[in-house]
């Protein structure tokens, strides 16, 4: 169970709550609740669920490719009609017309071979040729089974290397997709605290600008009797002008960072918005060296690196091999068997064996198989380089990421003192300045530090969950929970 930490409550608390007050048409969003809207109905969300969904299709697709596959194919049916050349027993030559038709089925299931590369092959075929002219001739084929394969040696294995790829490919666009999403959160965390800081700070200009309208004319009843010079009166004045000048821009903020947020969030336009902000955050101790494991373990760009340098030694092999000496070797056994009929055509099957090999042997390539593998070996090394940089920076992220999150709730802690020390000696400034026991200048002087003390402990609330969002993209590893994130 996390333990958690909480600050007591600033002279800003109230004006927060009375300024939310008007707009709670709905419930409190907590900056969970945001975040996890933004994962369910976001658009960015749901282009990144779009882009796995792609990835896992075309994966699919790809290992759907290597089972066998059966196709239907043939020629229903190829006609031609024309004069031809007949030789006569005196060996004479007489033209006559004559019509032929031809009519084929083939049927193939072919399998890919993996670790060797090849192609093995089924087939079972029908096929019929009728002619007519000087004679009428029918005669119909069959070939009811054949096994066959097909096979490249001394080249490069593409289905292999396609395969191991693949496998990697997969996981790097699974790992994105998770990566995507923390992505997501740590953006709705930002949009988050825009709303809130922009509230805090209006509700904070709310406040000033009704102090200082209450002590300028406070000041005009004083000035009147003489208790006041005219520049403290001015100087008042001033800062009334100035208050009121802040709490404009204020509103013009807090409207535009609601509105980003309800476009973050694909809430409609003009729905209230209603922040719940807790002063507690989770307590946990995030390591470094586990932080950097966990990067090292789960982060994309660990696959990505993986996968560069398989494609790397994959352009080195076919560098030495596409260009070299090369076999492709043809192979068939099956039976056949032709006869006048189709009720015929099946019987007194005869053996059918086919068997070729072609070779290719470059001669004379002016060196330009060399230079190839040459050019490939460079790339491997160039990748080698810049994925190894990839790595370190990974592992930097994430070290780094587990000490800003430390400092981050060191920060937090000093800031909600901070404000509240601050908020208590204005409260005691505006008091004593009532009374007439300080003056005008330590009065701005506290209001101002307590604004800034505000300021500061907002930034430092929204640091802290930047930090931990951030650490959680950097590792994707929940360390609060203490489990990889799924």
């Amino acid at each position: 169970m996390p333990s958690f930490f909480s600050r007591p409550a600033s002279g800003v608390a109230l004006a927060l709550a009375l300024l939310a007050a008007p707009v709670r048409a709905q419930r409190p969003i907590t900056l969970q609740q945001a975040i996890q809207m933004a994962l369910e109905q976001g658009r960015a969300a749901k282009a990144a669920e779009a882009t796995r969904d792609a990835a896992r299709y075309r994966d699919r697709a790809f290992f759907s490719r290597l089972l066998p596959q059966l196709s239907l194919g043939g020629t229903v049916p190829s006609y031609n009609r024309s004069i031809i050349q007949v030789v006569q027993p005196d060996g004479s030559v007489l033209f006559k017309p004559q019509d032929q038709t031809n009519t084929s089925l083939t049927m193939t299931m072919t399998q890919k071979l993996p670790v060797l590369g090849g192609d093995l092959f089924v087939t079972s075929g029908l096929a019929k040729l009728q002619r007519s002219g000087t004679t009428d001739v029918t005669t119909w084929s069959s070939t009811p089974l054949s096994f066959g394969l097909r096979q490249d040696l001394f080249k490069p294995n593409t289905a292999g290397w396609d395969r191991r790829e693949q496998f990697i490919r997969s996981e790097v666009s699974e790992r994105q997709f998770l990566e995507s999403r923390e992505d997501i959160s740590l953006q709705a965390t930002n949009l988050f605290f825009d709303v809130y800081s922009a509230r805090a700070e209006l509700a904070n200009a709310v406040k000033n600008a009704a102090v200082n309208d209450t002590l300028y004319n406070l000041n005009k009843g004083r000035y009147e009797v003489g208790r006041i010079g005219e520049n403290d009166l001015l100087q008042n004045e001033l800062a009334l002008l100035r208050a009121r000048n802040r709490l404009d821009g204020a509103r013009l903020e807090y409207d535009r960072a609601s509105a980003a947020l309800r476009l973050g969030l694909s809430l409609p336009t003009g729905v209230p918005l209603d922040l719940e902000v807790t002063d507690m955050v989770p307590r946990f101790e995030a390591d470094t060296a586990q932080a950097v494991a966990e990067a090292l373990r789960n982060r994309a760009s660990v696959s990505d690196a993986e996968l560069q340098d398989v494609q790397a030694k994959r352009r080195i092999t076919e560098a030495r091999l596409a260009n070299g000496i090369g076999a492709t070797i043809n192979a068939s056994y099956g039976y056949n068997a032709t006869a006048d009929t189709r009720r015929d055509v099946y019987q007194d099957l005869q053996e059918a064996r086919t068997f070729s090999m072609s070779v290719q042997l470059p001669l004379w390539q002016w060196g330009a198989r060399k230079e190839t593998v040459e050019a490939a070996k460079a790339d491997a090394e160039r990748t080698a380089n810049t994925t190894q940089t990839a790595l370190q920076q990974t592992a930097q992220d994430a070290h780094f990421a587990a000490l800003q999150l430390a400092q981050a709730r060191r920060n937090l802690e000093l800031s909600a003192k901070a404000d509240t020390v601050a908020g208590k000696r204005y409260d005691v400034a505006y008091n004593r300045y009532v009374i007439g026991r300080i003056t005008i200048d330590n009065l701005y002087i506290a209001q101002n530090e307590k604004d800034a003390a505000l300021a500061s402990y907002v930034q430092s609330l929204r640091g802290y969950w930047q930090a931990y969002f951030r650490l959680r993209r950097m590792t994707l590893f929940d360390f609060e929970k203490g489990e990889k994130i799924r």
